[in-house]
């Protein structure tokens, strides 16, 4: 018989057991389940305060002067559409699991986080900017996007297909389902009015390179550089967002 307090203490000893990607090895998905509760009170907070959505949703137009709506968009939905939340809670429920055990709580958290940027920052990127001073409301009309706000995970969800993609790509394993998967909803936000399909792209694109860098430093002699390198991602996605503002009249940023 063994006292609860030396069990703990012999417990430490033990060399915790590591992913073929170099993060700790997990049973339940705590931060999967964390980011579903997240966005669900963040919903919540969005139906009892109104002012949440209009102060923490990404808005090109907001987004130079207020950097961290880029990150806190990912967390809210619409709304009036309570089946954005749903879908985009299903398939981080069905998807974040899965990579969660092959990552680690930490990688996968930075996955997350970083393909969320990366979706804000494909709206920014792909919306179009306002050059000059507009002069009609003509004008004005054609860079409506640069002042529309966006709202979701789907961004980030989209980043974890991109990830998924390459992780079993690297594993030899098959992705013959989730093509079918990635393709529906790739249409639906072409074909739905008022889906941000530049979230979705950026996302996705910003997804597949963070997998790579896990799946190219997997190796334990290379698993040091997965952080810096993750680091340079993110330093590039940013510099790209700051660059595409600097061509901005200040008006408008």
């Amino acid at each position: 018989m063994q006292c609860v307090d030396c069990v703990a203490e012999g417990a430490k000893s033990i060399p915790a057991t590591r992913t073929v990607f170099g993060g700790r090895t997990v049973g339940t998905p705590r931060v999967t389940q964390a980011l579903i509760a997240v966005c669900a009170a963040a919903y919540v907070l969005q139906l009892t305060q109104r002012s949440t959505t209009e102060t923490f949703a990404f808005v090109p137009l907001l987004g130079w002067e207020q950097p961290w709506r880029a990150l806190t968009a990912a967390f809210l939905h619409s709304p009036t559409m309570p089946l954005h939340l749903a879908l985009n809670m299903f398939w981080l429920w069905q998807i974040g699991g899965y990579l969660e055990s092959l990552l680690g709580r930490a990688r996968f958290l930075a996955l997350y986080l970083v393909c969320a940027i990366g979706g804000s920052a494909g709206v920014l990127m792909l919306a179009p900017a306002p050059r000059a001073i507009l002069r009609s409301s003509a004008e004005a009309a054609q860079y409506a996007a640069w002042g529309t706000p966006v709202v979701g995970a789907s961004g980030a969800v989209f980043g974890l297909f991109g990830a998924l993609l390459v992780l079993n790509r690297h594993l030899g394993r098959s992705s013959a389902a989730l093509y079918g998967v990635l393709a529906v909803n790739v249409v639906f936000g072409f074909v739905v009015p008022g889906i941000a399909w530049q979230a979705h792209l950026g996302g996705l694109v910003t997804g597949v390179i963070v997998a790579g860098v896990f799946a190219v430093l997997s190796t334990r002699e290379r698993r040091t550089l997965q952080w810096p390198t993750l680091a340079v991602v993110l330093v590039v996605i940013v510099a790209a967002m700051v660059l595409q503002y600097q061509g901005v009249p200040d008006i408008y940023r």
